[in-house]
């Protein structure tokens, strides 16, 4: 974590990067979510050095809450997410289960 950040932002980063992953995200992609919130915080702020006018003129990105996550069509989870989710409550015949056959498995649906 970059030495700029305070307690606050550093906390900020593990939650939102424990929660990625909760959510099925690589390890990797959950520490470039979370790291891109906080630095996007920290622009809105007006503590970072150099800021686009994306990052001070638009939502935070707890506003925003996906709109622009370019999916289009069903929100919700992967058929991934919905499979590690599946394998964590050890339920049988998961690897052969299509994303709505697993949400209905989890009681999703």
């Amino acid at each position: 974590m970059p030495k700029e950040w305070t307690k606050k932002q550093e906390r900020q980063y593990e939650h939102i990067k424990d929660s990625a992953r909760d959510r099925g995200e690589t390890s990797e992609r959950a520490k470039e979510i979370a790291a891109r919130t906080v630095n996007k915080n920290r622009a809105q702020s007006g503590q970072s050095k150099t800021a686009s006018r994306s990052s001070t003129d638009d939502k935070s990105p707890q506003q925003r809450g996906g709109q622009r996550s370019g999916r289009r069509g069903p929100k919700g989870p992967t058929r991934d997410q919905l499979y590690n989710e599946a394998k964590k409550r050890n339920i049988d015949g998961r690897s052969t289960m299509t994303k709505a056959q697993l949400a209905h498995a989890l009681g999703r649906d």
